[in-house]
């Protein structure tokens, strides 16, 4: 009975840590992130956490809207027996 208590305790200390937000910023004696090739400036901290497009793609529905018949496969054939 004991364990139960400790144990929501320590999972909702664990997520009150989680909880805290402020602005990005490298660890004391780091330097930021180095300059992408062929680009002059450095990408800002909101830039480096903003996904982009190949990371994650559109979604394409067109091939619901657009659905048509299977035309006839002639390499369908059935199993040996």
């Amino acid at each position: 009975m004991t364990r139960r208590p400790l144990l929501l305790l320590g999972v909702a200390l664990a997520l009150a840590g989680c909880g805290a937000r402020r602005d990005l910023r490298p660890a004391p004696g780091e330097k930021l992130t180095p300059v992408p090739y062929g680009d002059t400036t450095r990408p800002t901290p909101a830039q480096l956490m903003t996904p982009s497009t190949q990371q994650r793609p559109t979604r394409s529905d067109e091939l619901l809207r657009e659905s048509t018949e299977r035309p006839d496969d002639p390499f369908d054939m059935p199993p040996r027996n």
